[in-house]
């Protein structure tokens, strides 16, 4: 019984001497600057080799100095990471709603011929190749002075990545707007299609009781003939009804069926209007969706207005540059702010004039007057009577 006990007790100290030592790092080069003199190579009482591995061992790993990395809690990567995806994200949110808001203005303020027009200049320099200016001279200098080549090799690194990363931002925007063009003309063109494609027609049809009347309709333009728009950056955008208007439209509502004609856009055109118009006299409105655009400006085609070309009179600041149907202009001057303008005021009897009688063309009346002023010229012949 006792020889058994002994040999479990051997077996207990040799396994326990077999077991492998666990230390930090702090405390074994603690223990080894504490016995560092008892293990040099010429130290006569070294006799294990087991203490002169352990030495060289602790040679080739010196040890690390407190302010070597700064500690960091446990989730700190965590952390940092979920910061940088917040900003990517709100970044990525902005971006969006600046595209919308980009795209959305573009579509209020300029037709899709417009942008196009105004972005040519940028969609084609997204295709030129990335000039770095002054970046490559300071390369130059770089090369030539007594940087390492290292720097150098860094210096050049940085270059790239800024070329790199700024045609990539001049191509991304360039495709998207050469997608937003895209999109935007197949809706429009759709759009035409289904609202103008069956009847072909601006307005419909003239009321059976204006028909058998024979009363004329008389086509006004909006900007500089009725009205004007002005910007200042103190009060923003303000529009200004021309002198004489309100009375202009009320006394020729008796005699025509009244239609605003404008190349401005639905949005703006319509809101202008209504406030311009508080008896309602005016019967129509039609915008720049109802235009012909063609060299570049939008003209009015009065042959769709579903009317007798010979009762139509279109009057304009800008007529006989924003018509397609010459004959059918009055001309009179564009009004922008000025003070005393009488303009509508002197129109007023030769368009009544023409408004009573109704029965004559419109074409051959103002084909009589051309090369005059018809205001004046009118008012002339009738003081002689």
């Amino acid at each position: 019984m006792s020889g058994i006990m002994v040999r479990s007790r051997l077996l207990m100290n040799l396994m326990k001497n077999k077991r492998p030592r666990k230390f930090s790092s702090s405390s074994y080069h603690e223990n080894f600057r504490v016995t560092e003199s008892h293990f040099r190579n010429d130290n006569p009482h070294i006799k294990d080799q087991q203490l002169q591995q352990d030495y060289n061992r602790f040679q080739d790993h010196p040890r690390t100095s407190s302010s070597s990395a700064p500690f960091q809690p446990p989730g700190a990567f965590k952390a940092n990471k979920g910061v940088l995806r917040s900003i990517l994200g709100y970044g990525l949110f902005a971006a969006f709603l600046g595209t919308v808001g980009a795209a959305g203005y573009a579509g209020i303020r300029y037709t899709v011929y417009e942008v196009d027009e105004r972005t040519m200049a940028f969609r084609n320099s997204a295709n030129q190749i990335v000039d770095l200016g002054d970046d490559a001279s300071i390369t130059e200098e770089a090369d030539n002075s007594s940087v390492r080549l290292a720097e150098i090799d860094d210096f050049h690194d940085k270059v790239e990545l800024k070329a790199l990363l700024y045609s990539t931002s001049m191509t991304v925007s360039a495709k998207c707007l050469e997608t937003y063009l895209e999109l935007r003309k197949s809706i429009e063109a759709r759009y035409r299609e289904y609202y103008y494609s069956s009847t072909n027609k601006y307005l419909p049809d003239l009321h059976p009781t204006m028909k058998a009347q024979g009363v004329f309709t008389l086509v006004l333009d909006l900007d500089e003939t009725l009205v004007y728009s002005d910007y200042n950056s103190e009060r923003g955008w303000r529009t200004f009804k021309r002198p004489g208007v309100d009375a202009f439209l009320e006394k020729l509502a008796m005699y025509y069926e009244i239609v605003v004609y404008s190349d401005q856009l639905e949005p703006y055109v319509n809101p202008v209007t209504e406030r311009l118009d508080r008896k309602g006299c005016i019967l129509y409105k039609l915008g720049r969706s109802a235009t012909r655009y063609q060299d570049g400006k939008h003209y009015r085609d009065l042959s769709k207005l579903n009317r007798d070309p010979s009762r139509i009179l279109y009057v304009s600041g800008h007529a006989l540059e924003s018509a397609l149907q010459p004959e059918n202009c009055v001309q009179i001057k564009p009004w922008k702010l000025e003070e005393g303008d009488t303009e509508l005021v002197d129109l007023l009897p030769f368009l009544e004039f023409v408004g009573l009688r109704r029965q004559e063309d419109t074409r051959a009346i103002l084909a009589s007057y051309k090369g005059f002023d018809i205001a004046s010229e009118f008012n002339k012949h009738q003081s002689k009577r």
